[in-house]
Order: C-alpha cells, then structure tokens, then sequence
C-alpha cells in the first residue's frame, strides 16, 4: 500500500536573525541557508524516513531549480511524480529569529496552477487502502476534488490545512484532519481544542488531530478524545515543525500504529526537529525515527 503525498515543493532560502524585521526595516542575517522545501515535500521525505512507501505528486518549473529539487527528492523518495510547468519553479524565504519563531513568503505560480486529477495518472495510481496526505498550498478547488476523488476510490484521506486555504474547503471527504491552534481557530472559530474538533467532526471529519506547540497534541474521534504531552527540548528553530509532525503521524499510521501511538512518537520526532536549525535538514532521520518507533 502506498502513501500518495499531492502538494507542492519549492526552493527554501533560510535566513537567521537576532529578531525578525519590523516593517519598512533592514537587517542583515547571521547566516544563510538554501534548501529543499515546501509543505508537501517536507510532509512526504518525513514520512518515507518511517518506512512507508511514499509517491510524490507535485508540480516543478521547467528550469534548473526543478532539476535540482527533482535530485534532491530522489535521495529520500523512489517514486516522483513531477508534474513540469512553464514557470520559474516555487521558491520560499523563510526568516528565523534567535527564539526560533518564524515568518514565511512564499512564490507559488506552480502550486497555484497545478490540477492532480488533470492528465488522470493519479487516479489510475491509486488504489483502495492506499492513503492520500494533503496540505493547504494547492488551490481550494484542486484540494477539495481530488480528496472527495480518492475518499470515493477508497482512500485514506488525510489533510494538513496549512496554510489555511482562502477558500473554505469541504472536509466531509477528510479522514484525518491535522491543524495547529491558529488553523483550528481560522477554520472553526473555536479557541478550544475539543470544542473544534467537534466542530470539524460534525462536518464529517473521522478524527482531529491538534497540535498546540508546547503543550503537545489533543486527539478526537468517534471514541473519545485525549492530550499527548510534548517532549521537552531547547527550541533552535520551528520552521517545519508542523510539517514533520504530519508526515511521520502519517507514515507510521500507514504502517499500522493507532493514532495515539503515532502521533506521540510524531511528536517527539517534531521536537527533534526543533532542537536543530533548518527546515528538512533538521528532520530525524530513518535511523533515528526507527529508534523512536523502537525504542
């Protein structure tokens, strides 16, 4: 079976700071990163380091960034499914500051003008059983379609609505949803943790995953719900955090393990990330995340 990650991937420029700029200000940066990003990528290398089999759909530029990000992908993923536009490929610049906080300015023309169900190639990959993991970078219309596409083939769908579409989606097509406090609050309107995620159950929604930082993770499903305590680590940098967190809860569900059990070695996994610097540089890696799973 198979994890079918559809979204996007870009070039990241990472640059640290003492504090981040205020507007209108100028500041020059301690150092100086350029590497592979994009919420989609980040969501699919973390969940093949678990072991899972993992098929990346995305869209690139017919330019030497697509190459390069096509090469780089390789080294984690067997199977890509680049999609090659006539656009400069999508690049972030990502600015952190001495606490780790972090602010985000993403070019997107490739994410913007991507279709996954256009050519039909998805829809003749994919198979019942198999899972479809989601973020927010794709167009509201394209997002939605090929959720309610793969949950009528008989997939698993999962969706990580970050960054929050400026469209409404309908989740009555999502298995799993996995937000963070600002994307629950932006989606449902609710502060609460169990109160969103009965709003997000009552649209349809099978389970709610919510991730609230250093106060660890709050589950809801038909059974009831419960907290997941985060580990305790120094925090260096939070970029990616959200998206490490998803692909390895992702990857190791598609593995087997029930939500609870996963999403506390998700966590754990994500506080590894944060204790280091950069974006997929900081993620565990397979060994590591096998020592989670097995301690």
């Amino acid at each position: 079976m198979t994890i079918h990650v559809v979204g996007n991937v870009c070039v990241d420029s990472s640059f640290h700071l003492a504090r981040l700029p205020r507007p209108g200000e100028t500041l020059n940066a301690e150092t100086v990163r350029e590497g592979l990003g994009g919420k989609g990528a980040n969501q699919a290398v973390a969940a093949a380091r678990t072991g899972a089999e993992v098929c990346f759909w995305a869209p690139v530029g017919r330019d030497a960034a697509g190459e390069r990000m096509e090469a780089l992908l390789a080294a984690d993923i067997s199977r890509l499914c680049l999609s090659r536009f006539d656009l400069p490929s999508d690049r972030s610049v990502v600015l952190v500051d001495s606490e780790g906080e972090n602010a985000i300015v993403t070019a997107a023309a490739c994410a913007a003008a991507f279709d996954p169900l256009a050519d039909g190639a998805l829809n003749h990959a994919w198979k019942p059983g198999d899972m479809l993991l989601m973020q927010g970078n794709l167009s509201s219309a394209a997002t939605e379609a090929t959720l309610k596409a793969a949950r009528a083939a008989g997939l698993v769908t999962i969706l990580n609505p970050s960054p929050v579409p400026a469209a409404s989606i309908d989740v009555g097509a999502v298995s799993l949803l996995i937000a963070n406090r600002p994307e629950m609050e932006r989606l449902t309107g609710e502060r609460d943790p169990d109160g969103a995620a009965r709003h997000l159950r009552s649209l349809g929604v099978d389970q709610v995953v919510i991730t609230l930082g250093r106060d660890g993770a709050f589950l809801s499903d038909g059974t009831g719900s419960q907290s997941i305590p985060a580990r305790k680590t120094t925090v260096l940098d939070t970029s990616g955090a959200g998206d490490c967190f998803t692909g390895v809860l992702s990857g190791l569900l598609h593995r087997g393990l029930p939500l609870a059990r996963a999403a506390e070695i998700a966590s754990s996994a994500a506080a590894l990330a944060v204790g280091r610097t950069g974006t997929l540089a900081a993620f565990p890696t397979r060994a590591e995340l096998a020592a989670l799973t097995h301690p």
